[in-house]
């Protein structure tokens, strides 16, 4: 059984997080949303640091969504031992899990077209990192 994974998204995602709940649901994913509920403006790195810590406390996955996907990628990837990828399809998050074990997936909710977040987020979810020694050389590199 999957662990449950923590989703996030700043008042630009709170429409397009709830596309990705359903995606979730309906492929009986757990995840526990940890905000926003509201569109009042808030500062996207607040949440992605409240996923940071979750994803890395409970060794899981997460997902974050703002305007652009780039801002909650730059922001988590401040925090020790988390890649945030941002991905706009299915290739590019499994690639990201596959060769890079990137924890956390950053989606853009403005100007994207949401029918691609089943394929993104089920690849990611679903692919596992390869463990090749090069790979993880790299990733050691990285800390």
């Amino acid at each position: 059984m999957m662990k449950s994974i923590y989703i996030g998204s700043d008042h630009a995602g709170i429409e397009a997080k709830q596309e990705v709940k359903n995606v979730l649901r309906n492929n009986s994913i757990p995840f526990e949303d940890v905000g926003v509920f509201s569109k009042q403006s808030i500062d996207y790195p607040d949440i992605a640091k409240e996923v940071c810590s979750k994803i890395l406390k409970e060794d899981t996955l997460g997902i974050l969504i703002c305007g652009s996907g780039t801002g909650m990628q730059i922001a988590s990837n401040k925090v020790p031992r988390i890649r945030a990828a941002f991905c706009y399809d299915a290739y590019g998050s499994e690639m990201a899990r596959k060769d890079n074990d990137a924890n956390i997936l950053t989606l853009r909710a403005r100007n994207f077209n949401w029918d691609y977040y089943e394929s993104i987020v089920l690849s990611f979810l679903f692919t596992s990192f390869s463990k090749e020694e090069r790979h993880q050389r790299r990733i050691d590199k990285l800390e």
